[in-house]
């Protein structure tokens, strides 16, 4: 932080970045107006909606993508191809289809989450021992839901967790793009606000609010269950 001051200080940045009082002094504005904290809240809550819509389609799709052959030449062909688009780029699509509104933001972030989860659950449920089917097969499970819940997504989960860990990145940037152009209240807005007014002391606190959200959701909700479940089926070194 004394080298960030004095940087802007020494090399004069002027308006170009912020120093550091200025970054602090737009966190407490932000967060004394409650403008910083509503829009985080805000963001959070159409993250956590895309989240949760993409873990169960994106599942669902990795399930059958690994289950029928077909499927997985055609669809998951295509859902490859989808997976390297930008979910940016279908932006104008969510605004035409639904207009400028949450359901725009949310299902742009929904896409940049969906397709990667659905790669990583038809690597996990494929990879599954062919062993632990057969076993529940004679326990009387049968090939159905039943399977599906209680067999396939337990054993796939060790492959699933580093899907689901990428895919709250992935939904994170999806996020921000979203609502740079949506209406409403949400960390994306902000930072176009501050564009318009050229206020890099706001822009920046809002990158680093994204940030530490991104950072300490990862370490201490995914990373833990992700070495829990890494533990439980004997895939660490670590004892319990």
């Amino acid at each position: 932080m004394i080298a960030w001051e004095a940087g802007f200080r020494i090399f004069d940045w002027g308006w170009k970045f912020p120093s550091v009082t200025q970054t602090f002094q737009a966190f407490y504005d932000g967060f004394v107006h409650g403008q910083l904290l509503e829009a985080t809240i805000e963001s959070i809550r159409r993250l956590l909606t895309a989240f949760i819509i993409s873990i169960a389609l994106g599942t669902v799709l990795g399930f059958l993508f690994a289950r029928y052959r077909f499927l997985d030449d055609t669809l998951g062909f295509l859902v490859v191809a989808l997976q390297t688009i930008p979910s940016i780029a279908w932006l104008p699509f969510a605004i035409i289809w639904f207009g400028m509104n949450d359901f725009s933001v949310v299902f742009i972030t929904a896409l940049g989450a969906t397709w990667t989860m659905a790669m990583s659950s038809r690597t996990g449920i494929m990879n599954i021992p062919p062993l632990y089917l057969k076993a529940a097969q004679t326990m009387g499970t049968g090939n159905g839901f039943k399977m599906f819940y209680q067999v396939m997504v337990p054993a796939a989960f060790p492959h699933m967790i580093t899907g689901v860990r990428v895919a709250w990145a992935f939904a994170w940037r999806a996020l921000v793009a979203g609502e740079l152009i949506a209406k409403g209240v949400g960390l994306g807005q902000l930072l176009q606000d501050g564009r318009n007014l050229a206020d890099t002391a706001l822009m920046l606190s809002i990158v680093i609010i994204i940030a530490v959200l991104g950072t300490l959701s990862d370490h201490f909700c995914f990373k833990r269950l992700e070495d829990t479940i890494l533990i439980r089926y004997g895939l660490s070194g670590k004892q319990k």
